[in-house]
């Protein structure tokens, strides 16, 4: 009886221990030795992904090949379209007609994950920015990057634009093997433009030992992505993290992997294989890790239902919060609309569909015309006005939507 006691204790530990782990390790990893493309750590290295800026490092991989064949050079100068001074932050600010040269567009994407600069080189290589993500693709599947598909230059978010922790690090050890002469760029803490000197955002670069470089990435959908590269005594290593739910837990990530590789505490472990012998199947859905951005209305949705907030579920799946193109309103503020139909009756609704840090959600609900009860909102539960309340408040809902699309259609990370 004391031997089953202490195997259920032992079972029951590493039961917790396995949860406990779970519970943290939702995102994607892998390590390799970049002499000779051995795995040395990887955590759902084929699971799909969105790259976010990490899109930016085949972009430059492309560039390095053009520049390798004459196909441009570094002081080339070239023009910034609308359509590249039109793209989100992070960016450099270039206007309509400005000019950019090729190096100083490269020392930007490095330094400052500049989307614009992106832009320019992608019009300049590939005609237009939609072209060059064609190209992109085709690339990566030559070099083996079998689950990634690129749909831009900068890695904006896009729902079919996807990748694996495995074929980041593949990307990254192809550019050492194929580009040594131009890797080194990915080095730089800083570069001058315009007579200013613009800091590097990469803080693995400034702060590890021994570090080369690579890049940043973050999305809503993606969470915070880093490629990595160092050398220590002699040994390479190449690192890549997909997923920290804050920027400090993916360089914490990076420093305990980087750490144990140098370490040597991976090397001789079961999973040791080559970068080329992972399996390039089917890498399933990527996740949408933070709860922030176009999709942050159906995420937090998605978490209540699991933990069975059934009020949430009846709203949600009674009203549907769309628009013409489909897309989730993901937050909007505190706000009261009226709207009057043919019956003369005047319907009120409240929006407050603010996402906090616990991603509380209060469902929408329609206010009396008595003027006691219009500070304290309460669902209309009267069995001669049900039908007519569902019809008043789905199109008061879709109308509300609508017209504040525009107003709170980019909604930032807290």
């Amino acid at each position: 009886m004391t031997k089953v006691k202490a195997i259920l204790s032992v079972l029951i530990s590493a039961w917790m221990l396995f949860a406990a782990q779970a519970g943290y390790a939702r995102y994607a990893a892998i390590m390799i030795d970049a002499d000779n493309g051995n795995i040395l750590h990887e955590v759902d290295a084929t699971q799909s992904w969105y790259p976010a800026s990490l899109t930016k490092v085949m972009t430059l991989y492309m560039t390095f090949e053009a520049l390798q064949n004459g196909q441009i050079h570094f002081f080339d100068a070239m023009r910034t379209s609308s359509h590249a001074a039109s793209q989100p932050t992070s960016k450099l600010g270039l206007r309509v007609g400005e000019y950019l040269t090729v190096r100083d567009a490269i020392y930007a994407i490095i330094t400052r994950s500049a989307n614009d600069a992106a832009v320019v080189l992608a019009e300049r290589l590939g005609g237009t920015e939609e072209n060059f993500a064609v190209k992109m693709t085709n690339k990566a599947h030559s070099l083996g990057m079998s689950n990634t598909r690129f749909m831009n230059a900068t890695g904006l978010p896009n729902d079919w634009q996807v990748t694996t922790s495995r074929d980041m690090a593949m990307l990254a050890w192809k550019i050492q093997r194929h580009f040594p002469e131009y890797y080194q760029h990915f080095s730089a803490h800083s570069f001058n433009y315009k007579g200013t000197e613009l800091r590097g955002i990469n803080k693995f670069v400034a702060h590890y030992p021994g570090a080369e470089g690579m890049k940043t990435g973050f999305t809503c959908g993606s969470g915070y992505n880093l490629i990595a590269s160092a050398q220590q005594n002699g040994k390479r290593l190449i690192g890549v993290v997909l997923g920290g739910m804050t920027s400090a837990e993916r360089y914490q990530l990076m420093y305990r992997m980087m750490d144990a590789g140098f370490d040597n505490r991976y090397e001789g472990g079961a999973q040791e294989r080559h970068i080329n012998s992972m399996p390039a199947g089917f890498a399933g859905t990527p996740p949408y890790q933070l709860s922030c951005g176009s999709k942050a209305f159906l995420h937090s949705v998605s978490n209540y239902n699991q933990n069975n907030h059934r009020s949430v579920r009846r709203y949600t799946s009674r009203y549907k919060f769309t628009v013409k193109n489909k897309k989730v309103l993901s937050r909007v503020q505190t706000a009261r609309s009226k709207y009057t139909f043919k019956s003369g009756k005047i319907g009120r609704v409240a929006h407050n569909t603010r996402f906090g840090k616990h991603n509380k959600i209060k469902p929408i609900t329609l206010a009396s015309r008595n003027k006691s009860s219009s500070n304290s909102l309460k669902r209309v539960s009267s069995k001669n006005t049900s039908n007519r309340a569902t019809s008043t408040k789905h199109k008061i809902v879709t109308a509300s939507i609508k017209s504040y699309k525009t107003r709170y259609r980019h909604i930032r990370a807290r």
